[in-house]
């Protein structure tokens, strides 16, 4: 993707080490700090309330299966954690792993398998992320936790009970729906690196019929980069503003929702140092930004027998995406530099129409059957130093999907399910590189499943399933060859262009447990995902006529791979006093068979952004009624952070803390994310060369994640 005019120098094969901790280790460590915590708490466990049950709201239909792969954060969760950002809690998730290519990490993996970045191509996301039912994959990285109410993440296959289809799992992202009270919620939040945030949450009955809500949030921060050259301190600042207006109304039968929602993000990104620090010395910081308008009209009706909804939502994005490509200044070595920048401006247009049905009865037989369209519109322009002009490309997807889902009650214990998804997609891109082409896809996914309650406190299930991320066109090599038309002969590049679709078969075994008259719940899944014609990021040095190189990365496909491991839960109710919650994800992500572009045989390899374990062990004290604290301690093992070279994010664990007092409208909460310090890297290159001052020899070079942050917010309610 760094096509440039001098050489700069790349090697794939090197590899930086990074030491592992064992998996059993880890078990054992888990074990040991649960024992601890268990001990401190003797006692205090007799007439402890049971655990409240989260709903999974991301279906219509229901099920233990759906909470078995699934977990659920609520509005407390986002408050322990002070967290601004979808990455600060979802990565705590077994399993759920989040990936640079911007100012924040912006991209998921669920059990190792997502995108990383985007810079050209119009993304089909392997993870789709819904927002109060819109689609905003690809866009939804971006946006913030404000005035959220729940966050469901959905392993494995999905599309036979909603519109939007995932190869990996499924984020869905609910915001507080309007209700019957007249309150108003004002916070203000400081924080250090210059943080500071400042909230007001009003929602009012318009009448007995009406409710409305309105939430307005702003976000600053100088981030923790600075620039050494220029003499700043927030050359890698945020600058994000939130505003959503939600209007519900309720009839006899029936419920319409309306909702309008606009972003504003004004990041910078100054992210790569020459010297692997957070000190940079770029004379000319690139910028992150996006401005989205949206807006959805949900019809709920319920009838005497059955239970329809209908969906229909616009987007508009538009983000520029920029950089110093040269990460330095001119004149930092005036026999060796080179001067060069990027940007990316992008303008995304989506609609989606979406209905489903499904009987009220409590009846035996459970179903429910949809129908979906969406239809998507990109159109980017990049303009980089060493193209002759700014390349430009236009593509346009829609999307036609049935799908359906069906439970049998077989015996009082016994319950089959079975469910199917047609899609069609068709494609018309094109670009200024004179590529014009349009093409079309079809296929099928879907899932079938057994689930089994053993008796009150145990339940098993299995599911097989089934699902496919379509295929695309390779349009930063597009432009890439553009630059060297004239230079090279490009005949050899150009079998590169497209890519094929990927599948992949996803079998779980599940089991869920309660202990302790329900104060103890447990769960545990396993599986095996195989994938076939894997999607990966490949890349290309192509010569140039004056002897420099070009490097360009692209999307390959890998001949198969296999995602397998387990994901464990528990949240133990110890006493009125004191909860624990603790996850764990082990997971085995290796390319089956893979020789990339080069020849390079990668068969045997893990694929990236696939830590081999992960876990979360949090406590909760209620010290007094007025008065809580809260611990969380979360780890991941060192990952590949790229298909095309061995470079790792090293092993991370960080300590999360909380003190939060309330006392009738106020509500005071002293906060901090990763206490100790935990060097962690979002993004990386692998041995590359891109020093003047070393004439660009080649070394790794890193994007560091978020550094000890500490703040505290205060907030007071106004009304009932």
């Amino acid at each position: 993707m760094f096509p440039c005019r001098h050489t700069r120098h790349f090697d794939s094969t090197r590899h930086t080490g990074i030491v592992t901790l064992n998996p059993y280790l880890l078990l054992a460590r888990l074990s040991a700090t649960a024992l601890l915590l268990t001990t401190s708490a003797t006692g205090m466990a007799q007439d402890s309330p049971a655990i409240e049950e989260i709903v999974i709201t991301a279906t219509l239909m229901t099920s233990d299966r759906d909470r078995m792969s699934s977990d659920s954060l609520t509005t407390a969760d986002l408050s322990r954690r002070a967290a601004m950002h979808f990455e600060d809690v979802l990565t705590t998730l077994p399993n759920v792993a989040a990936s640079a290519g911007a100012s924040r990490q912006r991209f998921f993996q669920i059990r190792g398998i997502g995108e990383r970045s985007q810079f050209i191509e119009p993304i089909n996301p392997s993870v789709v992320i819904l927002q109060d039912g819109m689609d905003i994959s690809g866009i939804g990285g971006a946006l913030t936790t404000f005035d959220t109410a729940q966050i469901d993440v959905l392993r494995g296959p999905q599309g036979t009970l909603m519109g939007a289809g995932a190869l990996a799992g499924l984020i869905n992202i609910q915001h507080n729906i309007p209700t019957d009270t007249n309150v108003a919620d004002l916070t203000l939040g400081l924080e250090n690196f210059g943080g500071r945030r400042s909230s007001l949450v009003v929602n009012r009955p318009a009448s007995e019929r009406v409710s409305a809500r309105i939430a307005h949030q702003n976000y600053r921060s100088n981030g923790w980069v600075d620039n050494a050259y220029l003499g700043v301190n927030d050359t890698n600042n945020r600058d994000e503003t939130t505003t959503r207006v939600s209007i519900r109304q309720r009839y006899d039968r029936s419920t319409i929702d309306t909702g309008v929602s606009r972003i504003d993000i004004a990041n910078g990104y100054d992210a790569f140092s020459l010297d692997n620090t957070r000190e940079t010395l770029s004379d000319n910081p690139g910028e992150d930004s996006l401005q989205l308008d949206a807006g959805f009209v949900r019809w709920n009706y319920e009838g005497d027998r059955y239970e329809s909804q209908l969906q229909a939502s616009s987007i508009r994005a538009d983000s520029r995406y920029s950089y110093d490509e040269d990460w330095s200044f001119v004149g930092i070595a005036p026999i060796w530099e080179y001067s060069s920048f990027d940007a990316y401006d992008r303008d995304i247009e989506r609609q989606t129409l979406e209905w489903r049905l499904r009987p009220v009865t409590s009846a035996d037989t459970q179903w429910t059957v949809g129908l979906y369209v969406r239809n998507d519109s990109q159109k980017l322009k990049r303009q980089y130093t060493y193209l002759a002009a700014p390349f430009e490309s236009t593509n346009t997807t829609q999307t036609w999907a049935a799908f359906g889902q069906a439970s049998q009650q077989i015996t009082d214990q016994l319950v089959l399910t079975a469910g199917i998804r047609a899609e069609y997609r068709d494609v018309d891109y094109r670009d200024s590189a004179a590529v014009d082409t349009t093409f079309s896809d079809r296929y099928w996914t879907g899932n079938a499943s057994i689930e089994w309650a053993v008796d009150d406190r145990n339940a098993l299930y299995m599911t097989l399933s089934r699902g496919v991320r379509a295929g695309g066109f390779n349009a930063t090599l597009s432009s890439t060859l553009l630059s060297l038309t004239d230079e090279i002969n490009i005949t050899p590049y150009t079998d590169n262009n497209r890519f094929g679709e990927e599948a992949v078969v996803n079998t779980e075994l599940g089991w869920r447990a309660s202990h302790l008259s329900g104060d103890l719940r447990t769960v545990l899944t396993v599986f095996n995902m195989a994938r076939s014609n894997q999607q990966v990021k490949s890349s290309l040095v192509i010569p140039r006529a004056d002897g420099s190189t070009s490097f360009t990365d692209f999307t390959d496909n890998a001949a198969s791979g296999t995602n397998q491991g387990l994901e464990g839960r528990l949240d133990w109710s110890v006493s009125q006093n004191l909860t624990i919650n603790a996850g764990v994800g082990l997971l085995e992500a290796a390319f089956d068979r893979y020789v990339n572009v080069d020849g390079t045989d990668l068969s045997g390899r893990d694929q990236p952004q696939a830590p081999s374990w992960q876990y979360r062990l949090g406590a909760t004290w209620a010290l007094t009624t007025a008065l809580s604290a809260s611990l969380e301690v979360t780890g991941r093992d060192s990952f590949f952070l790229s298909d095309r070279h061995n470079v790792k994010s090293p092993t991370a664990e960080l300590i999360n803390v909380a003190l939060a007092w309330t006392d009738g409208p106020w509500s005071l909460t002293v906060w901090g994310r990763n206490m100790t310090d935990e060097l962690t890297i979002t993004r990386g290159f692998g041995t590359f060369g891109n020093d003047p001052r070393k004439e660009y020899a080649l070394e790794p070079y890193y994007q560091f994640g978020e550094p000890r942050t500490v703040g505290a917010t205060v907030g007071y309610r106004f009304g009932d």
